[in-house]
């Protein structure tokens, strides 16, 4: 990652984050629709089994009524018998709804059953198909021969034995009633058990799709950091080196940890450090032996200029120190030295304060010119004669 450019960087942070993203929504899209399977099959296939088993119970409540609508007809004054043949209608009518009741219940249980991408209980429904099947194959068949009985009893106005025969079947219809109603509290339970795995899923997608939102802001977040801080802390040491380089202090070097645009800057620097070093180390050896002036000119000019000759004007003074023979002659040579470094030093001041170049000494002569590029050539005369003077003086 600290090889590439500064802008692949930026893009791989985008693009890291942007896939981050998108596998968030495609998980929260997952389990949104794992919630809306769960939800339809809650919605489309448990609610309306309940609701079908619910209206098998209401069935044989209709057809109870409807039956004791018949007899009541029958022990009516003769003549009546459009009760009679409206209520047998009903009772009639009843029953192939009861059935189709029963078996659309458990055409959506057996649905529910066969679908393996959904977390229901099929070995309880299961049961509770196989009692909805014996309910209704069982006991209404029982129902229906006592009803059959009942019908003939009617019709032959033997009330004493149809009455008996309504105790019995009512016994029965009891019985079927329970445990019509009891398959339906088993599947009202099956219904809240789906209910509640809904929730639960619906509570569990929102917890993953947090969960996965905040590692992807914890990554994205870190990334930027790595990223931040590999290009800042070179961006420090450059700015700490260049403050180094202002107050003059050369010594220094950068150490280069990337290879991207700031990793070739700081390594640009060392080499524009080591140049400086290299120009001031030229200085301070020519500064020893010639004027630093002219060290400095020959440093900047190019090296066309500073290798070939050039015609000017120059203003050259030399002056020595009368009777130095002699001098030299009655003094020790500690003695001399001393002299002569006095007597340079007093002489050799007055040609730099009138901004002239001393050339050479000559045992005890000293050469000096003033010209371009440091003097005009107006000027040079002048100040020669200027500094000519002080060493008179």
């Amino acid at each position: 990652m600290f090889r590439n450019s500064i802008r692949q960087k930026i893009v791989g942070i985008a693009a890291g984050l942007i896939i981050l993203a998108v596998i968030t929504s495609l998980l929260s899209m997952v389990m949104a629709g794992q919630v809306g399977h769960l939800l339809d099959e809650l919605t489309n296939r448990y609610i309306p089994a309940y609701g079908h088993l619910a209206r098998v119970n209401i069935r044989a409540l209709e057809r109870s009524l409807a039956m004791r609508r018949m007899m009541m007809a029958k022990m009516q004054a003769p003549g009546e018998d459009s009760g009679y043949e409206s209520a047998r209608k009903a009772f009639e009518e009843i029953e192939p709804l009861i059935k189709r009741e029963a078996d659309a219940a458990r055409t959506l249980i057996d649905a529910i059953i066969a679908d393996p991408s959904t977390p229901s209980d099929n070995a309880a429904l299961g049961r509770l198909d196989d009692r909805i099947d014996n309910a209704v194959n069982d006991l209404l068949m029982r129902l229906n021969a006592e009803n059959k009985t009942l019908l003939e009893q009617i019709d032959a106005k033997e009330f004493a034995a149809a009455k008996a025969t309504t105790l019995r079947a009512d016994a029965l219809r009891d019985d079927f009633n329970t445990r019509i109603e009891a398959i339906r509290s088993d599947m009202l339970a099956q219904v809240a058990s789906a209910a509640a795995k809904v929730m639960s899923a619906q509570q569990r997608a929102i917890i993953i799709s947090g969960v996965v939102t905040a590692i992807a802001a914890i990554l994205g977040f870190v990334f930027a950091m790595l990223v931040g801080s590999g290009i800042t802390r070179p961006v420090m040491r450059l700015l700490e080196s260049t403050r180094e380089v202002e107050a003059g202090r050369l010594d220094g070097a950068i150490t280069i940890t990337t290879q991207d645009e700031i990793g070739q800057l700081s390594a640009a620097f060392n080499r524009m450090i080591e140049t400086l070093r290299h120009n001031q180390r030229i200085r301070e050896t020519f500064g020893r032996y010639i004027n630093p002036r002219i060290a400095e000119g020959l440093l900047e000019q190019p090296a066309i200029a500073a290798t070939e000759g050039q015609r000017r004007v120059m203003t050259v003074m030399f002056c020595d120190m009368k009777g130095f023979t002699s001098l030299s002659e009655g003094v020790t040579p500690s003695g001399l030295v001393k002299i002569m470094n006095l007597y340079l030093s007093t002489m050799s001041a007055p040609v730099h304060a009138h901004r002239g170049i001393i050339d050479k000494y000559i045992g005890d002569a000293i050469m000096a010119y003033w010209g371009a590029p440091f003097v005009e050539e107006a000027e040079q005369t002048h100040l020669a004669a200027l500094a000519a003077i002080d060493m008179i003086g």
